[in-house]
């Protein structure tokens, strides 16, 4: 997807992921086109509804976006829901995602359901939400929102400029236009010249964006250590420890950076897809890496969104812990704020 691979058989796997690009743009293009002509789509659930989402598919940081917001809506004295379509979960109540939220925020309910307008009816009548807020809502355009929030990987912020398959865009790069706001998350983790690069492409397609659209620049700290014996772990405990990772989320490569900017020194690392189910032989073949590392390692390290489907500390005879990762916003963070509170405190017309 990227380009870098080289050679015949690279190309002729590009271009036929490129064929695959076409025939996917023309559903996306048609799809879009249907809501834009026809209002009578778009169904209101009756309460202000806030979406989380991004243009690309795999991961860019929303999880921690999408706790902060859910905090600053509770903290200003709304009854909050989180909406989402529950990627991954297979027969399981809630996916992975879901599971990290009621960690991070207990007394917010999580409804997941690939109808997300029933999802919301259920929040606003059964449990009485003031505020619903959408996580990965920008292509479910059948719900209707009163902010449409879009998060940018800094990373890799247009997906390698392909739809899917040939690249990770879910829809082009002018699909930004329907933002209200937008969110550059990772910045920490690419140089200025990159962050303003990012910056110009997107005045380039709208030039509100920084203007009349706010544009927040953000990064995701750690800030601890967390695991079922201790939850509360210094992070400076990673420092010249011997570490070996261990994921299935969307972006492994920004997981892996923040571990050796803690001071870690990573040995090696275990990917798994995004979404993976930690199944019992699934389990078994990271336990054999393990003991294959030969004492050359500490500890493993994974993601929140890991941990809450190992369950464990210790995994393969070594300790197993977890990065929490907080969003802190460098830029904007007035703009967002009075953003929010505009929505969550406008009557509803009827």
């Amino acid at each position: 997807m990227s380009g870098r691979k080289r050679g015949v058989p690279a190309g002729l796997l590009r271009a036929a992921l490129g064929a695959g690009s076409l025939a996917y743009g023309l559903g996306v293009r048609h799809r879009n086109r249907r809501f834009d002509r026809d209002p009578q789509a778009v169904i209101d659930c009756g309460v202000p509804v806030i979406s989380v989402g991004n243009l690309t598919t795999g991961g860019t940081g929303k999880t921690p976006i999408v706790a902060a917001l859910a905090r600053q809506i509770r903290d200003a004295g709304y009854r909050v829901a989180l909406v989402s379509r529950g990627y991954g979960r297979g027969d399981a109540d809630q996916n992975d995602e879901a599971d990290e939220l009621y960690a991070r925020l207990p007394d917010v309910p999580h409804l997941q359901d690939p109808d997300r307008v029933a999802a919301a009816k259920i929040a606003v009548d059964e449990l009485e939400a003031e505020v619903i807020l959408m996580d990965d809502g920008f292509q479910h355009r059948r719900l209707h929102r009163d902010l449409d929030i879009v998060v940018i990987d800094a990373t890799c912020p247009f997906g390698y400029g392909h739809l899917l398959p040939r690249g990770l865009l879910r829809e082009p790069v002018t699909g930004i236009r329907r933002a209200d706001l937008v969110i550059l998350s990772r910045c920490g983790q690419v140089n200025a010249d990159t962050v303003d690069a990012i910056q110009q492409r997107l005045a380039e397609v709208d030039g509100r964006i920084g203007d009349q659209i706010p544009l927040i620049t953000s990064d995701h700290q750690p800030s601890r250590l967390i695991n079922d014996a201790d939850p509360n772990r210094p992070i400076r405990d990673l420092e010249n420890r011997r570490i070996a990772t261990l994921c299935a989320i969307g972006n492994p490569d920004s997981f892996e950076s923040t571990v050796r900017q803690c001071g870690a020194t990573m040995v090696d690392s275990f990917r798994l897809p995004d979404h993976d189910r930690y199944e019992p032989d699934t389990v078994q073949r990271i336990r054999q890496w393990i003991g294959g590392l030969d004492g050359r390692v500490d500890e493993v390290v994974c993601t929140h969104k890991d941990l809450v489907k190992l369950k464990t500390s210790r995994l393969g005879g070594l300790p197993l812990s977890a990065v929490q990762v907080d969003w802190v916003v460098l830029s904007g963070e007035a703009a967002l704020k009075k953003a929010v509170q505009s929505v969550i405190e406008r009557p509803k017309d009827f």
